[in-house]
């Protein structure tokens, strides 16, 4: 008479096949169904950010972007390279981008082609530049170069204009101040310019690299010569955050694009990062990435919104209200676009908290992720259990 299994035994003669099934499903579904989840931010994402942010609005400052990394590690590396773009096209600031590999450049094209769909206003040799392709026996000269005058060491961007007579030159002559260099990368990262650039012109360095290689470059943080690190799609994902809860953040009322106060300040939008905004628990409401369709105001907010628009688009906007409790609701889903100027539409959809996609692939990806690492421990875990609890029985029969 056969003896009955247990819970655990039966475990132990499972298909390994279904195993795969339950995994390939707590992958998957997290990414077709998101939910609204929380990604702590590490020093060195928000060092890199903190140091990018630094220069918003200044004509004298600007970063580089090299893409030294082909499409394989395209997963990891590409949603960090679009929440950087997003960040300066957002806060105005200026970025230059090459890669030393054939293959980043068609990288580069596609990074900025994806933000400036969003970013209409944003010109080409203006707001950035993009070198393209330079080879990498020229790496030397052009890194020890650039210390020097950048327009000397690259002459032409990708587009065979003379950088020189570049609009977005302005102000910018070398390493002093393009200060901040990011280095985007599936092998050992930033190595050149931490070799040309950082001893002899006391350059920034940050990097951005896939999860396997962070650990091989901890001790350039831990010795300052990285002023900070994206490590992997969770560096992307936190790079996002702060993105969204800084950067494109705009309150109700707020304008939407830079402007001169009447004090001829120059007044960029989005706020500055501060630890004590991350901890205040409204901020969950700029962190979602499930589908969003209601603006919410306070009356005075409603008030400063309007006073940005014409009187007959004011009207249509004051029609397309409905009162929840003491705030005012504007619902997106119920209005139609071509119904309302270009800027009265943009600003109303970025007071919804509703997310494109493209802004919000890295926190997509680590709910999968973290799904998935769960379901392996819970699968580890009992494994564990029933070898030993089988094994034990063996022993005493």
């Amino acid at each position: 008479m056969a003896t009955k299994m247990n819970f655990f035994e039966r475990l132990q003669q499972l298909d390994r096949r279904w195993i795969y099934i339950v995994v390939a499903l707590a992958i998957i579904i997290p990414l077709m169904i998101p939910y609204n989840s929380d990604n702590v931010t590490s020093p060195p994402t928000e060092n890199v950010y903190q140091m990018v942010d630094s220069f918003a609005g200044r004509e004298d400052r600007a970063i580089l972007m090299s893409f030294y990394h082909d499409a394989s590690t395209m997963p990891e590396l590409y949603p960090m390279q679009i929440a950087i773009l997003r960040h300066c096209f957002e806060r105005n600031v200026k970025v230059f981008m090459l890669s030393f590999l054939p293959t980043g450049a068609p990288i580069i094209d596609m990074a900025i082609n994806s933000v400036k769909e969003e970013y209409p206003e944003i010109k080409s040799g203006t707001d950035y530049c993009n070198f393209g392709y330079i080879p990498a026996t020229l790496a030397m000269p052009t890194i020890i170069g650039m210390g020097d005058n950048i327009a000397t060491a690259v002459p032409t961007d990708a587009e065979g204009r003379k950088t020189e007579n570049l609009p977005i030159m302005k102000g910018i002559n070398n390493y002093s101040e393009l200060n901040l260099v990011i280095e985007f990368s599936g092998s050992v990262a930033g190595g050149m310019w931490l070799t040309y650039a950082r001893p002899k012109f006391g350059t920034n360095i940050a990097v951005g690299v896939t999860a396997v290689m962070a650990a091989d470059e901890y001790p350039y943080l831990q010795t300052g010569q990285f002023i900070g690190m994206l490590a992997g799609l969770k560096g992307a994902a936190e790079y996002e955050k702060l993105v969204e809860v800084f950067a494109a953040y705009r309150a109700p009322g707020a304008r939407q694009k830079p402007y001169v106060d009447a004090e001829g300040k120059k007044i960029i939008p989005g706020r500055s990062f501060s630890k004590d905004v991350l901890a205040k628990p409204e901020i969950q409401d700029l962190i979602k990435i499930t589908p969003q369709t209601q603006a919410r105001f306070t009356p005075a907010e409603f008030k400063a919104f309007l006073a940005n628009y014409p009187p007959e688009e004011q009207a249509k906007l004051t029609q397309a209200k409905t009162q929840s409790g003491d705030k005012i609701v504007i619902d997106v889903s119920k209005l139609i676009a071509d119904n309302f100027s270009r800027d009265a539409w943009s600003e109303l959809t970025r007071l919804t908290r509703n997310t494109i996609y493209k802004f919000k692939v890295a926190r997509i990806g680590m709910n999968a992720q973290s799904v998935a690492h769960i379901m392996i421990i819970v699968f580890i875990v009992i494994g564990n259990i029933g070898y030993f609890i089988q094994k034990a029985r063996t022993a005493k029969k």
